[in-house]
């Protein structure tokens, strides 16, 4: 029979009696009493810092040291968002290559003799597909390499993947080994979504952590429109070009490279230092992110945070699941995942030059009209991350943007239905599809990867958060491989089904998705552990 951890050490009562005095407000994060690690204010006066865990006594006045700080010579600070910018390489090359199938369908259907591989309708969903079950597996196999040997090493390693899958699948002379590549491919897709999103939430400071959080999302859909402009490009560049579809392949070696080099510069995430016990190296990443140079009252919390999660000792991370209030936020987590992607998103993002040619547009026109989904989707994560996520509480958008995700379907479908194929269809479904893209991109999708890399604890966040990316990444396996078939035998009917799906996962989120915004990673964790922000068991 398991038993509940005990709950995470805390300051003194004092602490949470009553909230500290420092300043104005954060107005993303609630004055809770204690005090925020990531703050510049946090360094209050008349507190003394905590003594180094070894070396000589600092010189208070050395250039690039606090009182009390160990030296950092050598170091230099470094900007938190120049280094999410080359984290999130990882994202633009994950949605380049996810974005840049959808162009080239249309071209490698086509015979031998014209340079096509000749793809059937169920190879067409093969060659999609094993994109993204390469991903699942990528997503689950990368959690257990990043918590042993760190996320830095893991985006490496990615980054190499990227590069083989993309060359490999720009040269394949067969669809067998287009879709051996494709595979390749996806593990380093599945790994970059899995990890990213954790890799930026462990840097950042709290007050912006959604904000940065969010720009994994912004990336992804930023690599999709890059990918939708250069297939446009391509195809009307080079019309009737035996190897367009070649040339499109190949641009996804661009960000993966871009990826490669930039890991270089990078620092480890401070929190797998702490968790390994690399203290000072943990300090010296903290110095150099953070604005003020003492930054011993966040490494205190990381490191006390450490401790407590390493009290009852588990021999395996199944055992960690035994734990009833673990095993619940992981669950949550899983099928926030998979519902994700119920909503069909891929649907549109891989098919939607099909879905047009369906509807009365020639080939060339569906491609650049699909440039439309494209822009719609970066402005939509912009608006949600700027705009929205500083503003609002997590859950409701969540709630806002699956509302509106199951009306675009519904009303998408609706189109199918009642208006014949022609102009008139086309333009309608592509505007119904740009409203889905809006509430899906700008709300959901924004605030599920920023929850995915929130709620899980430290010590299983690597594993927890690779069988949720697993999850998602399986649905969308169902979604990208039953798509054509289905379509082919239901045509637009198909997005009533999608519409049901979402109308129902409407009441799961009421029911089960906690509110994150405003704690820090080890305050939500200590407030899972307590049932404090957890909604009620059924």
């Amino acid at each position: 029979m398991s038993t509940e951890l005990d709950p995470i050490p805390t300051e003194a009562p004092a602490n949470t009696a009553a909230p500290a005095n420092t300043g104005a407000p954060n107005p993303e994060t609630p004055n809770t009493g204690a005090p925020n690690p990531a703050s510049p204010t946090d360094a209050s006066a008349g507190t003394s810092p905590a003594p180094s865990s070894g070396g000589p006594p600092a010189d208070p006045s050395a250039p690039g040291q606090a009182a009390g700080q160990p030296g950092h010579a050598g170091l230099k600070k470094k900007n938190i968002n120049g280094v999410v910018l080359v984290a999130t390489m990882g994202a633009l090359a994950f949605g380049f290559d996810t974005g840049v199938i959808s162009g080239a369908i249309p071209f490698l259907k086509l015979p031998t003799a014209d340079g096509g591989l000749a793809l059937s309708p169920n190879m067409v969903g093969w060659v999609t597909s094993s994109l993204v079950l390469g991903a699942a597996f990528g997503g689950i196999l990368s959690g257990g390499l990043a918590d042993r040997n760190g996320r830095k090493k893991t985006l490496l390693v990615l980054a190499a993947l990227f590069i083989i899958g993309a060359l490999g699948t720009s040269l394949a002379p067969t669809a067998a080994v287009m879709v051996i590549f494709r595979f390749i491919l996806g593990l380093a897709v599945g790994g970059a979504s899995a990890t990213v999103p954790v890799f930026i939430g462990e840097l950042a400071p709290t007050h912006i952590r959604g904000t940065l959080v969010a720009r994994n999302e912004l990336t992804i859909v930023t690599g999709q429109l890059l990918a939708y402009t250069t297939n446009a490009v391509i195809a009307n560049v080079f019309p009737g070009h035996p190897h367009a579809w070649r040339f499109m392949l190949v641009l996804c070696t661009l960000p993966a490279l871009a990826l490669f080099f930039g890991t270089f510069h990078l620092t480890e995430s401070p929190r797998w230092l702490v968790s390994k016990g690399r203290r000072d190296d943990a300090e010296k990443v903290l110095w150099q992110l953070r604005h003020d140079d003492d930054v011993s009252e966040e490494l205190n919390a990381l490191e006390k945070h450490v401790q407590w999660t390493r009290r009852e000792a588990s021999t395996s991370f199944f055992d960690d699941l035994r734990v009833p209030w673990m095993r619940r936020i992981t669950l949550i987590g899983i099928a926030l995942a998979f519902l994700s992607q119920m909503t069909g998103v891929n649907s549109v993002m891989y098919y939607a030059p099909m879905i047009l040619i369906d509807t009365g547009l020639g080939t060339n026109a569906a491609l650049v009209a699909t440039i439309g989904n494209g822009v719609v989707a970066v402005c939509s994560v912009a608006f949600g991350s700027i705009v929205l996520l500083p503003r609002f509480r997590r859950r409701p958008m969540l709630l806002i943007g699956q509302i509106g995700v199951t009306c675009a379907l519904a009303l998408m479908a609706a189109m199918f239905t009642v208006i014949a194929p022609g102009p008139t269809r086309a333009y309608l479904v592509l505007a119904f599809m740009m409203l889905f893209l809006f509430f899906m991109q700008g709300f959901v999708a924004v605030i599920f990867w920023l929850m995915l890399a929130e709620i899980f604890p430290l010590r299983i966040r690597g594993k927890a958060m690779g069988l949720a990316v697993f999850a998602n990444w399986m649905a969308n396996f169902l979604v990208a491989s039953l798509f054509p078939p289905l379509e082919a035998a239901l045509g637009g009917n198909l997005f009533f089904i999608f519409a049901a799906i979402n109308f129902a996962t409407i009441f799961f989120y009421l029911k089960f998705i906690p509110e994150t915004k405003g704690r820090s990673l080890e305050q939500l964790e200590e407030d899972f552990a307590m049932h404090r922000a957890l909604p009620e068991s059924p």
